[in-house]
């Protein structure tokens, strides 16, 4: 009678943690080539961020430098930026000629919903190639629901190699997806 009890028992037990596991995982969870994800990582609209709506992978963008009082337009140009999962991101530009630019390096997180904030920087370089000075660019990025465009506002500073502020600028941008 105390072994069919304890059976029993022990039965109910590891069936209630099945159930819990199963429960937790249909209510907060699925899966993605690298586990778990949890409820945090979703989107607004519910859908995990593994479902192709982070901002990871590479983009054509369209830079436009702007007058940071007036907003006017100053010149427009292409660059690709990359943006790689655990938050670092690389990019180049067609601004500054091949040799007077390195590329940029930097890091991005998510400010929260279909929000971003990236920090790059790159070493700039006279013609005779000498290092002159270092460029930061810090962009507030908005994800589209569709996950395959995004939009940007950004501050740029330029250092002397001793880090003292030389200038700044504005910026925005378009970005669509490499596919």
């Amino acid at each position: 009678m105390k072994t069919t009890t304890v059976r029993s028992i022990t039965r109910l037990i590891l069936f209630a943690a099945v159930a819990t596991g199963v429960a937790l995982f249909a209510l907060g969870s699925s899966y993605n080539s690298h586990g778990v994800v949890s409820a945090q990582e979703r989107d607004d609209d519910g859908k995990s961020q593994s479902q192709g709506r982070k901002l990871e992978g590479t983009w054509r963008v369209q830079v436009t430098q702007r007058n940071c009082q007036s907003g006017a337009e100053l010149r427009t140009f292409p660059a690709m930026l990359t943006f790689a999962e655990g938050g670092t991101l690389t990019g180049t530009t067609t601004a500054f000629p091949p040799a007077q630019r390195g590329p940029d390096h930097g890091v991005w997180s998510r400010t929260g919903g279909h929000s971003y904030r990236a920090l790059s920087e790159a070493f700039l370089f006279n013609p005779a190639g000498a290092w002159v000075s270092r460029q930061r660019i810090t962009q507030e990025i908005q994800l589209e629901r569709g996950g395959d465009i995004f939009t940007s506002d950004a501050a740029v500073e330029f250092f002397d190699t001793l880090g003292n502020t030389t200038s700044t600028g504005c910026a925005t941008a378009v970005a669509t997806r490499m596919e």
